[in-house]
């Protein structure tokens, strides 16, 4: 195998495993036999085609099924990544609790979904009772102070109902799940977005903002929201758009407990989530309609 070829089969990989196996040597051949005879890297058009042809392909191979079983499924687990990530700076205090935390997004990611309601269901009860200040299985010293990527103490301005919420949608999604046929396994870089969603920093509001939202976060909800407008345009679907409304009803909530206090940063974030759930609603429409009037 040449270096060419090589470099070749490394950007097919983009493509979706079943494609590679059925086209992955026919596009090999066919640039091979396009591709100057002394070169040994791809062009950088050939490379950002193939990038752009896989994921596309990836997000067509995607649409397949119920698209509000998936849609359901997405959500939960963006959900439950969130919750982990709630979870995760305590984990020094509260190890048995961050393992289960942890063993309910696994479950979750692998579409185990009558497995991970008891996982889901011990750590939200745990979750609401520290924030009502209750202990809960067992002894918990309060406040729970974090060892890593926060300086806040657990749930410092979150009330009970607030964190009830998110267990509670995620509870929901996997009752509505476990009737019929197993979800899909998602992808294992959910995991790489928890700390992400638990990292404090960088900082860009007051500190003594009663619900500060950090940078690290905001970029990475609107890049996934913003993958999520791309998928629903490029396949026409609106399991995407389910996942990010049922992901935006959990911040806004947390949002709207501190309604009187929140700044314009705030509402500029939440507006911000808000424009891309409803791009990823509306773009699937308009693709149908102009392939009508085509």
């Amino acid at each position: 195998m040449t270096p060419l070829e090589r470099r070749y089969r490394l950007l097919l990989r983009a493509y979706p495993p079943a494609y590679r196996a059925a086209h992955g040597t026919e596009l090999v051949g066919v640039l091979l036999d396009c591709a100057a005879p002394d070169r040994t890297t791809p062009e950088l058009r050939e490379a950002a085609g193939l990038l752009t042809g896989g994921l596309r392909e990836r997000v067509r191979h995607a649409a397949g099924g119920s698209a509000w079983r998936d849609g359901l499924h997405l959500g939960a687990t963006a959900v439950m990544a969130m919750q982990l990530a709630a979870m995760l700076p305590y984990a020094g205090s509260l190890p048995l609790w961050g393992v289960l935390s942890a063993l309910a997004l696994l479950a979750v990611v692998r579409g185990r979904v009558r497995l991970a309601l008891p996982f889901v269901l011990l750590t939200g009860a745990k979750a609401v009772a520290i924030a009502s200040g209750q202990q809960l299985v067992d002894m918990t010293m309060l406040p729970v102070y974090p060892g890593f990527l926060t300086p806040r103490p657990m749930f410092v301005a979150s009330a009970p109902a607030t964190v009830a919420v998110g267990y509670g949608l995620v509870c929901c999604c996997l009752l509505a799940l476990s009737a019929g046929e197993a979800p899909r396994t998602r992808s294992w870089w959910w995991w790489a977005a928890v700390p992400f969603l638990a990292w404090a920093g960088p900082q860009w509001m007051a500190a003594e903002t009663p619900i500060p939202i950090s940078l690290s976060r905001m970029a990475l909800e609107v890049a996934v929201l913003g993958l999520a407008v791309w998928a629903a345009r490029v396949a026409g679907d609106p399991r995407w758009a389910l996942a990010a409304a049922l992901y935006l009803l959990v911040v806004s909530d947390q949002l709207g407990e501190h309604f009187a206090v929140l700044t314009r940063q705030h509402l500029a974030y939440w507006g911000l989530l808000a424009l891309l759930t409803a791009l990823a609603a509306f773009v699937p429409h308009g693709g149908r309609r102009r392939v009508l009037l085509d």
